[in-house]
């Protein structure tokens, strides 16, 4: 379900429905909130966190970083540094101490692949990040980043 404007950009036309419903959700026992940094950007992450903090205790968290989003396009970024605050910046929207599940929403054509896998290992090392999980990935992106720390979803693959 889609809780940002049209194509995944900006706040929803009408925000207390948006709420509403991720609470309803988790009313009917959804334990599995997938979202994004890029969605809105920010909005989606800060909505979950105004409908849902404190959140259930059975409830899973994944988040996605891995993009610049400074206008409808979304532009690659998943440079460590890039990733680093965009952990950071999902850590602060989402009102937690540790993302479920961060994954990496895709590979960066101009940042090498394991550069990134080895930043997540180190955020996931720090406690900042539990699990690990990627999106719109090879069958060899899967092989390299299971080399540099465990992988527990893949979504999107190409």
């Amino acid at each position: 379900m889609r809780i940002t404007g049209d194509g995944i950009w900006g706040p929803p036309k009408d925000p207390a429905s948006a709420l509403a419903v991720l609470r309803r959700a988790v009313e009917l026992g959804v334990n599995f909130v997938d979202t994004a940094d890029s969605y809105g950007p920010y909005f989606s992450e800060e909505l979950i966190a105004e409908a849902l903090a404190p959140y259930p205790k059975d409830l899973v968290i994944a988040t996605k970083g891995g993009w610049n989003r400074p206008g409808p396009a979304m532009t690659h970024d998943a440079s460590p540094e890039h990733l680093r605050k965009a952990v950071e910046g999902s850590l602060k929207r989402l009102r937690l101490d540790r993302i479920d599940v961060y994954q990496l929403h895709t590979p960066d054509p101009v940042v090498p692949f394991d550069a990134s896998m080895e930043t997540l290992a180190a955020l996931r090392a720090e406690g900042k990040i539990r699990l690990i999980g990627l999106s719109n990935v090879t069958r060899e992106h899967i092989e390299r980043a299971r080399k540099i720390v465990p992988i527990v979803s893949v979504t999107e693959s190409v």
